[in-house]
């Protein structure tokens, strides 16, 4: 790992808790140079929802180049854009009467939630964004505005600025008492609050912690944006693309947001991706070119991401996903139960579940005994007390239950250390 270490910048961080150099994976299960496996609970932190190296992708990948398919495009019209887009509009949105236009930008969730921005303050003339606190929204500057964590937020290096933080439904003492509170906000002309844009917000927040909000809260935020003449803006980019059970995570709840972002999963085989769905009336006040990139014609993703969508032409995948995500919850339920004095809370939806430590060092210490013993995890949330568990959906069963007993060891370790 020398060359790494001599040569790669100091910023890397993840490769400081998983200490190997990674050569091979397949599905849920990665290898190192020295031949250890790793059950991977982590999974490119929400990229890889069909698994690694997943078989009918790489076949398509691998169709496409021997025909000498368009890799890059910028914008332009290929045939690979053209069949995602077919399949996205069939399977995805006109099961659930959506309209929405289809937006690509630069190949990262961010570059999704700063084009969400612009084009809420062009729609509206505003130029504050409602964010809310414990959410993760992206690193570059008007992304990074909206995210809430401070140790991100102190890298600016300027002032971030047009967004004002609210409390999260979870937030103790909060629930729709802090929803009303706003609403009372923008409704007093002696508040001090300015009209917002957007209201940003994660039905689910991933790395903040997996807080899971309720239908009624999120029915209430989309009523308050109406109310107030802003855009809702949902940022889907690691609860989506089926992580939930469901393509959104918040479907089923009578929500109709004006955009939505995705990233991560929606390039289906870890090649880059990320998309807005945009309302018709808001799509319309871009002018042509005001929100480039160099990457967004990326066409193995196109490739790749068609057959992603095909796992949703049947329920058989969701189903599977939505069993295996009862099973993990019950499992993490039991382990909960079995330390009441350290008040461990268990929550989560579909394949994305948690189980908070209450203790930042005690998620540190469990996450390298988990590294140690073969399971890949990922700690979030406030201190990082929070382990998340988000492999991918395509998981074997045998693979996912001896990923949860190793957990459940190395919690059990890590408490015996004290």
């Amino acid at each position: 790992m020398h060359v790494f270490e001599q040569w790669e910048s100091d910023i890397r961080g993840y490769c400081r808790v998983y200490p190997t150099v990674f050569k091979s994976a397949q599905n849920a299960v990665q290898t190192d140079e020295s031949g250890k496996q790793y059950i991977d609970f982590f999974a490119g932190a929400g990229v890889l929802n069909f698994g690694h190296n997943n078989p009918r992708m790489k076949e398509a990948i691998i169709r496409y180049i021997e025909a000498d398919g368009v890799a890059h495009s910028l914008d332009m019209y290929t045939t690979a854009k053209r069949e995602f887009i077919q399949s996205f509009v069939e399977l995805i949105l006109k099961p659930r009467a959506m309209q929405h236009k289809l937006q690509f930008m630069g190949p990262t969730g961010t570059n999704a939630v700063e084009a969400a921005l612009k084009i809420a303050r062009r729609v509206t003339g505003r130029h504050n964004i409602v964010a809310f606190s414990q959410g993760f929204h992206g690193m570059t500057l008007g992304a990074l505005a909206c995210t809430a964590n401070q140790y991100f937020r102190g890298a600016a290096g300027v002032p971030l600025t047009h967004v004002q933080h609210a409390p999260f439904e979870n937030t103790q003492g909060c629930g729709m008492g802090c929803l009303n509170t706003l609403r009372q906000g923008f409704e007093n002309s002696s508040s001090g609050f300015e009209p917002p844009a957007a209201f940003l917000v994660e039905a689910i927040q991933a790395e903040g912690g997996v807080n899971v909000a309720s239908q009624s809260w999120l029915l209430e935020l989309q009523q308050l944006a109406r109310d107030t003449g802003a855009l809702l803006i949902i940022d889907d980019i690691q609860a989506g693309c089926g992580r939930t059970g469901s393509y959104f995570s918040f479907d089923d709840m009578g929500l109709d947001p004006d955009i939505v972002c995705l990233a991560k999963g929606i390039g289906g085989f870890g090649t880059p991706m990320a998309l807005n769905l945009i309302k018709p009336e808001h799509d319309k006040h871009w002018n042509p070119g005001e929100h480039t990139g160099t990457f967004r014609g990326q066409n193995l993703s196109f490739v790749a991401g068609k057959v992603a969508l095909s796992y949703f032409d049947n329920d058989e995948l969701m189903a599977q996903t939505r069993r295996y995500g009862q099973q993990v919850s019950t499992y993490l339920q039991e382990i909960a139960a079995r330390h009441p004095q350290h008040g461990f809370a268990v929550r989560g939806k579909g394949m994305m579940q948690a189980i908070d430590l209450m203790d930042g060092a005690l998620a540190k210490r469990v996450q390298t005994l988990c590294f140690e013993r073969g399971l890949l995890i990922g700690p979030c949330g406030v201190g990082g007390r929070v382990v998340k568990l988000i492999p991918p959906l395509t998981i074997e069963a045998d693979t996912l239950q001896r990923g949860l007993d190793i957990l459940a060891d190395a919690i059990n370790s890590a408490i015996e250390e004290g």
